[in-house]
């Protein structure tokens, strides 16, 4: 079922992939976003302002969410203040929005201190570092061919070449709402449905659908992107 639900977003983006791979439930006061999701109509559905979505979430670019990321759609306990509820669209007395408990079920920031330990995904050097706007991931170059292993224990939900500008992709699960991503390999050596080791080789470097050969690695928690730097041994 899972590989059934996995080969439906293959020509998706690779953020609405990675985030129905890393789907949850969330608790009370929180909201998992969906395609086609704006923050303005997520504040209308939960009778909040935009402004206080953006301040509780700490949104730089409200413009900029992505599927699969949680948001804070109540305020924190005992936090209900002048902004804290909004009219509703007859005119009636504000409605103070339910209180959320601690934000077990919010991403990234929340993700647990070393939840996940991972080893490097190649040999290379490192030529481009996440950002968490125009880099999701890490770029790691070498050369043609070098061996591309899993950086940790999972089962392998997507592999193929149907995302555009990530080529030959492997997006393998691990357990506790983590995914890791392999893109631009020159060759897969596993399959969809396969479970892997931590440091067995999954593919060859390459350069497909890319202008060098490397390796793109990003990690995500609960379906939003976060530092693998956090949770890579130094070397």
């Amino acid at each position: 079922m899972l590989a059934t639900g996995i080969r439906r977003f293959a020509c998706a983006t690779l953020v609405a992939l990675l985030a129905a791979c890393g789907s949850a439930p969330v608790g009370p006061g929180y909201y998992r976003v969906e395609r086609g999701d704006t923050v303005s109509k997520i504040a209308r559905s939960n009778r909040q302002s935009v402004q206080n979505i953006v301040r509780w979430n700490n949104l730089s670019n409200p413009d900029a969410i992505e599927v699969g990321q949680v948001l804070r759609v109540a305020p924190p306990a005992g936090a209900v203040g002048a902004t804290g509820a909004i009219a509703s669209s007859g005119g009636s007395t504000p409605r103070a929005a339910r209180p959320a408990p601690a934000p077990a079920d919010d991403s990234p920031a929340t993700a647990p201190a070393s939840a996940i330990s991972l080893v490097w995904p190649a040999n290379g050097t490192v030529i481009r570092n996440f950002d968490g706007r125009n880099s999701k991931g890490i770029d790691i170059a070498n050369s043609a061919g070098t061996p591309v292993v899993a950086a940790a224990a999972g089962t392998v939900v997507y592999a193929g070449n149907g995302l555009r500008g990530y080529g030959n992709l492997l997006i393998i699960k691990h357990s506790g709402d983590y995914l890791t991503a392999y893109a631009h390999n020159q060759a897969l050596l596993v399959k969809e449905g396969q479970a892997v080791s931590q440091g067995q080789q999954i593919a060859q470097m390459g350069s497909t659908d890319n202008d060098r050969v490397m390796l793109h690695f990003e990690l995500r928690y609960q379906g939003r992107s976060i530092d693998p730097a956090r949770d890579l041994p130094s070397r």
